[in-house]
């Protein structure tokens, strides 16, 4: 495996890790669970602030919505498949730049 690839998975899997701290978090402290409705609820200032978290938050979402719309709606493959790919794109994205502000603060990673 190329270093590059290693680095790829590695932000892959920071992506997801940090979606799901950021999602658990949520629902402790929230008591329900975090959804892109947060953009449609509250005053102006509210909804602006969801923005930043929903950023990170987003592939864990959208991965349990899929696997839950899969089982309960019975959703075809192709769909699944995609919205699978998607969350890992944006989830490589979200991990590659918490990296990048990680080694810009001056952290070794």
């Amino acid at each position: 495996m190329s270093a590059d690839a290693l680095n790829s998975l590695f932000a892959l899997l920071i992506g997801f890790s940090l979606a799901g701290a950021l999602v658990c978090g949520y629902q402790a402290l929230a008591e329900r669970p975090a959804g892109f409705g947060l953009l449609q609820e509250g005053i102006t200032p509210r909804r602006f602030a969801a923005v930043p978290f929903l950023v990170f938050a987003a592939p864990f979402i959208i991965m349990r919505n899929t696997l839950r719309g899969a089982r309960i709606e019975r959703r075809r493959f192709e769909f699944v498949m995609l919205a699978t790919v998607i969350a890992g794109f944006w989830s490589m994205m979200s991990g590659t730049f918490f990296l990048m502000t990680l080694r810009a603060a001056g952290l070794p990673v």
